[in-house]
Formats: C-alpha cells, sequence, structure tokens
C-alpha cells in the first residue's frame, strides 16, 4: 500500500465514523442478503457485533501506518474467525459488502481512487486472515 492510498481509507473513514451505525447496519444488511450462508455465524442480537466491526475497523485504518505493528492481531482475527466456521470463500461476500457500504455511506466521496485504496487495504488484511 502506497502513503496515498493509505491517506485516502484514513481520511475517507474519518467521514464514516459519524454515521458508524448507519454504516454496520448497511454493511450487514448487504452481507447476509448477498451472502445468506453466513448468516448462522453471527448472533441473532447483532448489536454488539456491529460495534466489534466499527471499533475493529477503525483499529486496522488508524494502524495502517505501521503495518507491521498490526498485522500480528490481523493474524489473530484470522485465526479467530476461522473458529467461527469462517472458510476462504467467505472473505470476498464481506470486501464486496464493505465497499459497497463504504459507496452508500460515503457518496460522491467515493471516488475511483478512495475505491481502489480501500480495495488494497482489504485484500492485503484479508490475506493475512486468509493465511492465518
Amino acid at each position: 500500500m502506497t502513503p496515498q492510498q493509505i491517506e485516502l481509507v484514513q481520511s475517507s473513514f474519518r467521514k464514516v465514523v459519524p454515521i458508524a451505525g448507519t454504516a454496520a447496519d448497511l454493511f450487514y444488511d448487504r452481507l447476509f442478503e448477498t451472502a445468506p450462508e453466513v448468516r448462522s455465524m453471527f448472533p441473532q442480537d447483532m448489536t454488539e457485533q456491529k460495534k466489534k466491526l466499527m471499533a475493529m475497523l477503525g483499529t486496522a485504518v488508524a494502524g495502517l501506518t505501521r503495518l507491521d505493528t498490526i498485522l500480528p492481531a490481523v493474524k489473530a482475527l484470522g485465526e479467530r474467525h476461522k473458529g467461527y466456521g469462517v472458510k476462504p470463500e467467505h472473505y470476498a461476500p464481506v470486501g464486496a459488502a464493505l465497499l459497497w457500504t463504504l459507496e452508500k455511506g460515503l457518496g460522491p466521496d467515493f471516488t475511483p481512487e478512495v475505491k481502489a485504496a480501500w480495495t488494497e487495504t482489504y485484500t492485503t488484511l484479508a490475506g493475512v486472515m486468509t493465511a492465518a
């Protein structure tokens, strides 16, 4: 990831923070719509899960400038997800739901450059998680 991509991800995420609840709703609604087979991996009450999602994204985004320091935590997250039944093929719909959520949440600020930066970020982090 380039410094410019990191800055695009971080600056765009700052715009998502004020709408974190809505973004989490959008994300999970889209994920369960496009990949209904993963719904059973989640609790019925998604309140805490949505908070965890936004906190994890915030931590990952903040740590992009020090990627080597967050990779052990990302790897551990991947190991935990494997224990929940997550398979490598589940990462594609998650990434698609994330990009869709960002597009809806950011509107015109979700430029092709921002999309490319987020795609690179997700691909990098998901690669570490699936390798765990």
